[in-house]
């Protein structure tokens, strides 16, 4: 059950699609905060290096599911919460506050996505949604113990400060 940034079923008409495909399609992406990203720098720089400073809401690489709901919704009550701190904060300067200010958009994004991927899980048959449940479940209790490792470092080779030498 992945969804796109609009909060749309990613294959969800693709009933059979063959395991090969979505080990290829996995191979290019990366992890990110509520869901995964395909954009192909940031995927490169193991997710460290996205473009739109990581607004992923609003970016057409990004995809959530399931397993990320919880994290979605506190990150929505977070959005709210820091709109409220600021509007109320009076010892900083008005371009200030609208640089630090979460948008209207990213907040009814949030909020929107939210709601369908509720929605989606909603419709589902209790057996279904128990079996979705315990699945997260383990998504997230495996997810909390990795330790990224990030990408591999090649070392340039230290240069020869005796050239006159002949190996």
């Amino acid at each position: 059950m992945q969804f796109d940034r609009h909060g749309n079923r990613v294959w969800h008409r693709a009933k059979a699609v063959l395991d090969s495909e979505h080990a290829r399609r996995a191979i290019g992406e990366t992890q990110v905060p509520y869901g995964t990203c395909t954009e192909p720098s940031n995927v490169a720089a193991g997710g460290q290096d996205c473009p739109v400073r990581f607004r992923c809401v609003g970016c057409s690489h990004f995809r959530t599911d399931v397993s990320y709901l919880p994290d979605l919704e506190a990150y929505l009550a977070d959005l709210l919460r820091n709109r409220e701190r600021l509007a109320a904060f009076t010892a900083a300067d008005d371009w200030a506050k609208g640089e630090a200010m979460p948008s209207d958009d990213e907040i009814s994004r949030v909020r929107r996505l939210v709601k369908r991927v509720r929605g989606e899980l909603d419709d589902l048959t209790d057996e279904d949604q128990a079996q979705i449940q315990q699945a997260v479940s383990v998504v997230r209790r495996t997810r909390a113990g990795v330790v990224p490792l990030g990408m591999p470092k090649v070392r340039q080779p230290l240069p020869d400060l005796r050239p006159e030498r002949t190996a």
